[in-house]
């Protein structure tokens, strides 16, 4: 049953909150959700082409929206302080103006923050793409898994399961490992879950990678 759900959707209003803060109008929800899609491509695309370190992590935990009815105010949190430093003013212009041609805002102000969170292995984007790096680079599936079990334990994680499924090490028959540490429990409201799904594209076809981080029990 834990697996039926997302399970940071199943602990909206408890230990999770939304994404994107905005009200609209039925009609005009749809519009307002593809905007939403296009600022997270724009941002993701642009530090995928300009910022990315030598380990291949982008380092974007998550993308918070908060839109007013003049006002965007775009939050981003990332892991690794390198890219806050190096050219932090000359690339927020830039990816303002790539987000502002893309939405063809006019009427809308936009405002663009970087936040650094501490512990960026203890996040599952960041450490879904360490894994997907790894697999990239043709290491086995497993030692990828257990690697990043090893960074999640040097922060103050309660828990972590990692499942990879596809054609795994290029098998004719795909299939779904997984492997577990500590506890994660996926029925509990009220525990803090952190959850990410992600793609990654290999020689042998896509892998899909799922990550369930167990922050702390309210």
């Amino acid at each position: 049953m834990g697996q039926k759900i997302n399970p940071l959707g199943f602990r909206l209003g408890t230990t999770q909150g939304h994404h994107s803060v905005w009200f609209a109008q039925p009609k005009n929800y749809s519009e307002g959700l593809q905007e939403d899609q296009k600022i997270r491509n724009c941002i993701k695309n642009y530090v995928q082409k300009n910022v990315k370190i030598s380990s291949g992590l982008e380092g974007i935990a998550r993308i918070e929206i908060q839109k007013r009815i003049d006002v965007i105010q775009v939050i981003i949190y990332m892991g690794f302080q390198k890219l806050l430093i190096e050219g932090k003013s000359k690339r927020i212009e830039e990816l303002q103006m790539n987000i502002q041609k893309e939405l063809n805002c006019v009427n809308q102000k936009l405002n663009i923050s970087i936040t650094r969170i501490a512990n960026p292995y203890g996040h599952p984007n960041i450490l879904a793409e360490f894994i997907a790096g790894q697999l990239k680079n043709r290491v086995s599936f497993r030692k990828a898994m257990k690697k990043a079990i090893e960074l999640t334990e040097q922060t103050d994680t309660k828990g972590i399961q990692v499942q990879i499924a596809g054609r795994l090490d290029g098998k004719e028959i795909a299939r779904a490992e997984w492997i577990r540490e500590g506890r994660v429990p996926l029925q509990t409201i009220r525990a803090k879950i952190d959850y990410c799904s992600y793609t990654v594209k290999t020689l042998y076809g896509l892998l899909g990678i799922k990550i369930w981080i167990f922050v702390n029990e309210e």
